[in-house]
């Protein structure tokens, strides 16, 4: 079962602040609701780097491998997360909007496995929802660089 958020976020801090901001993935858990820690345990921040990233979701605990699979920059960064119940791909596309500011299409693909995959349509709405905090948490988080 494939469950996907999609948000636009627009903020008036400049591109290359924004991009340097969300390509490093650590600051997750300033932006992302669920995020308690992400480290960085392999590479520079571009292709192949890998990241551990601890969440909660739904009141449990979990921990995903991600890995940056591409990186233009100051355009687009794409991840790859696993664990044992999800293979996830979170996009960021970016593009300068009228006035300097920036636009960042964020994208969250969960592929659920196993018991998770039978559960998927039930829990649906807390990902809604977790989609609505992390666009806020962007929002805010990328607001506040702007000086």
């Amino acid at each position: 079962m494939t469950i996907e958020i999609c948000r636009t976020v627009t903020t008036t801090t400049p591109l290359p602040v924004a991009f340097d901001y969300l390509a490093d993935f650590t600051n997750t858990a300033e932006w992302d609701p669920g995020t308690v820690r992400t480290t960085r345990t392999e590479g520079d921040g571009g292709p192949g780097t890998r990241y551990t990233n601890v969440s909660t979701f739904l009141g449990r605990r979990t921990e995903l491998t991600y890995v940056v699979e591409e990186y233009r920059p100051r355009s687009h960064i794409a991840l790859r997360g696993e664990n044992a119940t999800v293979s996830a791909r979170d996009t960021m596309s970016f593009a300068v909007i009228p006035g300097g500011g920036t636009e960042v299409i964020y994208r969250a693909r969960f592929e659920l496995k196993g018991i998770a995959a039978f559960v998927a349509p039930l829990i649906r709405p807390a990902f809604r929802r977790l989609g609505d905090q992390a666009e806020r948490g962007l929002r805010d988080a990328l607001d506040r660089l702007n000086p």
